[in-house]
């Protein structure tokens, strides 16, 4: 055991030297090879001009954020129980891989922008998680219907006409534990957690600004609050193809498994497992035969909602989301990070929404107990996105650069509507979408000479393709919305074995590429 805690230790040691020679390489050599401020931090602190970290950070830098990448779709396949007890670890792994030469080489400017991404994206992101899954934990579902093919098609569309007013996050952790518990009995149940991410952790949120955090941040821009109604088309093209997809497949394998030989709705009670039965809706009315008196007499299944009063702190996060967009209340120095005082409150808003939450529907209630409520789907989001949020550093600042920076060839593809769907998409799908959104609404406002009431007017083809690929290609990974991890870790909770990574995009290259496709050539 020591020799390996040596070697993990000699491993780490030799990355973070390749990784902080490799940043170094394009800052400043002060007296003889000791590597001081970078060129951009000198000057903040002689009061020159700020360079931007886009236009110094090398390629290489990017490495980390690869690295994180390919731990998650690669550990869960090859070292399942290490991934399970380590991801924590080898998340803070590659997070100092990039830290700590990151500080080596860029002194000050390094500590102000670790500083700003965990500040002001990072915890306001923890946070609106941890409140959508602490209120949406406490409200318990009894007597849901039987998942059948038209029921569980029902859920997904109620669920993804939910996102946009609730947003994606907190639609998918309400109705996910009973869409589970509607197909506890089901044998292939991945199709129906990969089409629920599709549709509800991702297409549903793009009606409203609180749907999705890239168009919450459009909001933040200048976006008018109704405008991304006139995605209401691109929207619906979208989830009527995946919800008809859907329905034929989950109907195809409900027969294959043979369950329709088994059941027929309004006349026999379906066979479920014993701690089942009581908690499921087969019909509204269903005969049962009196084993003694052989009368039939008629029992009424109904479905039960506990814990509804939680409605009232979902409804607060809302409110506290739409606060900080609409609110101006200055700025206040945290660390030296210009913070706006109506993102703190509406932080500490939310984190007392979720102690509410928890007070009148503590960990031991039979709400939460009903859920099988526990801390670990939260803290794996939390501890992996610490991981991502600060490798993913270098590559939002090469794109912020733009033709500046090492990723200009991307800046420089994007002409035409369909290039900023599929670009903006496609770095959606890996990067953080709500930055990446940023950097597209505001490459193409320069490229156009153009403001944000453009966009919205003459220039809306453009918005929406920045919009609908920020949004729709969320779902192309785990990682593309923070709602698609979460939900994969629920339902490994419940014994559904997800695919792996890799394994989940070949769904969603299949499916969803082919569907993105069809929106190109009918819209942009």
């Amino acid at each position: 055991m020591r020799d390996r805690r040596q070697m993990f230790s000699i491993i780490i040691i030799v990355l973070l030297l390749i990784s902080g020679a490799l940043l170094a390489g394009d800052g400043p050599v002060v007296d003889g090879g000791v590597t001081a401020l970078s060129a951009p931090a000198a000057n903040i602190a002689e009061g020159g001009e700020h360079n931007s970290l886009g236009h110094t950070l090398p390629l290489w830098s990017i490495i980390p954020f690869i690295g994180i990448l390919l731990s998650i779709a690669i550990f869960p396949l090859v070292a399942e129980h290490f991934w399970h007890r380590h991801f924590g670890k080898v998340s803070a792994f590659w997070g100092l891989a990039f830290a700590v030469p990151f500080l080596m080489a860029y002194g000050s400017e390094a500590i102000h922008e670790i500083l700003h991404v965990y500040l002001l994206e990072y915890i306001p992101f923890i946070i609106l998680l941890w409140a959508l899954y602490t209120v949406a934990g406490a409200i318990l579902v009894k007597g849901a219907p039987v998942g059948v093919p038209s029921n569980n098609l029902v859920v997904l569309i109620i669920g993804t006409a939910l996102a946009s007013w609730i947003g994606t996050t907190g639609a998918a952790m309400v109705l996910i534990r009973p869409f589970i518990k509607m197909n506890a009995y089901r044998k292939s149940k991945v199709h129906l957690i990969v089409f629920f991410i599709f549709l509800i952790a991702n297409v549903g949120g793009s009606l409203t600004p609180l749907g999705d955090p890239p168009l919450f941040l459009g909001f933040l821009q200048g976006v008018e609050f109704f405008w991304t109604f006139n995605l209401f088309t691109e929207m619906m093209f979208v989830a009527v193809i995946l919800l008809f997809v859907f329905f034929a497949y989950d109907s195809y394998m409900f027969r294959k498994e043979g369950w329709h030989e088994k059941m027929h709705l309004k006349e026999t009670h379906f066979d479920l497992p014993d701690d089942m039965a009581d908690d499921m809706v087969i019909a509204e009315d269903v005969e049962e035969e009196d084993a003694k008196t052989h009368q039939k007499t008629t029992k009424v299944y109904r479905i039960e909602i506990k814990g509804l009063f939680n409605a009232v702190f979902l409804l607060g996060v809302i409110g506290g989301v739409l606060f900080s967009g609409y609110m101006r209340l200055g700025e206040v120095s945290v660390l030296g990070i210009h913070m706006p005082v109506e993102g703190i409150i509406r932080d500490l808003f939310l984190v007392a929404m979720g102690l509410l939450s928890l007070k009148f529907t503590p960990m031991g209630s039979e709400m939460r107990r009903g859920n099988d409520f526990n801390w670990f789907p939260i803290q794996e989001v939390a501890k992996l996105f610490a991981g991502i949020f600060i490798t993913i550093i270098p590559a939002l600042a090469m794109l912020k650069a733009g033709m500046a920076g090492h990723l200009d060839f991307i800046i420089a593809a994007v002409e035409k509507p369909w290039h900023y769907f599929w670009i903006t998409g496609a770095l959606s799908s890996f990067l953080d979408n709500a930055p990446t959104y940023l950097v597209f609404l505001n490459t193409a406002m320069g490229k156009f000479g153009q403001s944000v009431q453009w966009m919205m007017t003459d220039g809306a083809i453009f918005l929406k393709a920045i919009s609908t690929g920020a949004v729709f290609f969320g779902a192309m990974t785990y990682i593309g919305n923070a709602p698609n991890f979460m939900v994969k870790s629920i339902a490994e909770q419940a014994n559904i074995k997800m695919p792996s990574f890799f394994g989940y995009m070949a769904y969603s290259v299949l499916l969803l590429g082919i569907t993105f496709v069809l929106v190109t050539f009918v819209f942009f």
